[in-house]
């Protein structure tokens, strides 16, 4: 994922509070070529592991455990609080008429 260095946050304290704040996570899970998202709730055992280890629970019905055996690479999503700020709100858009 391309991350600017000004918003890279590698600090493990906050990545770990951001998670326990909002654990609801997507995992993006890949099973021949096809890519497949589920939200999920996760808790967060920060001990072992070199940023910690998630653990979730699925249903037997959802195929997606078995798409995630034997350390099979996925990706999860942790979304913070947000909300659109629309460029027009910027004093300076409507000076430079130039976008964010």
């Amino acid at each position: 994922m391309y991350t600017p260095a000004h918003f890279s946050l590698t600090d493990s304290d906050s990545l770990h509070g951001l998670i326990r704040s909002h654990p609801l996570g997507t995992l993006v899970t890949q099973a021949n070529g096809v890519l497949d998202a589920n939200h999920l709730p996760f808790l967060l055992d920060a001990a072992p592991g070199e940023m910690g280890t998630l653990s979730a629970h699925v249903a037997r019905a959802n195929p997606i455990w078995q798409q995630c055996r034997d350390g099979a690479e996925v990706l999860v999503i942790f979304r913070g609080a947000e909300g659109y700020i629309s460029p027009s709100w910027y004093p300076s858009k409507h000076e430079t008429h130039r976008l964010v």
